[in-house]
């Protein structure tokens, strides 16, 4: 559970410490990836965030495949396995690069963005209709602010504010599920079937 909590809070504090160490910078206009990119001058600390969450994020998606269901669990190591690759491939080494770059970015965007909304089944099931809910919520809130970065000004604003909200979630949960011992939730399997 701990990766749940570990992961997202170093990669805020890796794009919240880099960009404010790095003269020039928008964090307003300016996405994250900029900040690892080829040459900036502080890429050893974005890289080390973007590593750091996901790596926590495959260990985690474990935790979250037990307690919600395979699709969650899927998700998640999906947006983590992305968040290698866009580590991996950092901006401005070539045209190519580039182009891998943005496409493991916005798998892992939808694929994070995915992971509250595909809980909320689960949720529900499990009589947290409340939760279930704001769970849905978080997701498309999430959803609709990383889209926002491809369609117009301040792209870099809602990129931070969809990413932030989808890991207070992941830390919310973990902590939650590590101090229930109940089963807080319906886990839904790949095949479609609910159980455990």
């Amino acid at each position: 559970m701990a990766a749940g909590v570990v992961g997202p809070a170093a990669f805020v504090v890796a794009w919240l410490v880099a960009g404010a160490l790095t003269e020039g910078y928008s964090a307003t206009d300016e996405a994250i990836s900029r900040l690892a990119a080829t040459g900036a001058p502080r890429r050893a600390l974005m890289t080390a965030g973007f590593v750091c969450f996901g790596v926590a994020m495959v260990f985690y998606a474990g935790s979250l495949r037990r307690r919600f269901g395979d699709w969650v669990g899927i998700a998640a190591a999906t947006s983590g396995g992305a968040t290698l690759g866009v580590a991996l491939f950092p901006l401005d080494t070539s045209t190519a690069l580039d182009g891998a770059h943005n496409v493991l970015a916005a798998l892992g965007y939808v694929a994070l963005a995915a992971t509250p909304v595909l809980a909320a089944r689960p949720l529900a099931a499990g009589g947290r209709r409340r939760t279930a809910v704001a769970s849905t919520v978080t997701g498309l809130l999430a959803g609709a602010c990383l889209l926002a970065t491809v369609a117009g000004p301040a792209h870099g604003l809602f990129q931070r504010a969809g990413l932030t909200i989808v890991d207070a979630w992941l830390m919310a949960t973990a902590v939650w599920t590590a101090r229930t011992r109940d089963v807080p939730a319906q886990p839904i399997r790949a095949s479609g079937r609910t159980g455990r």
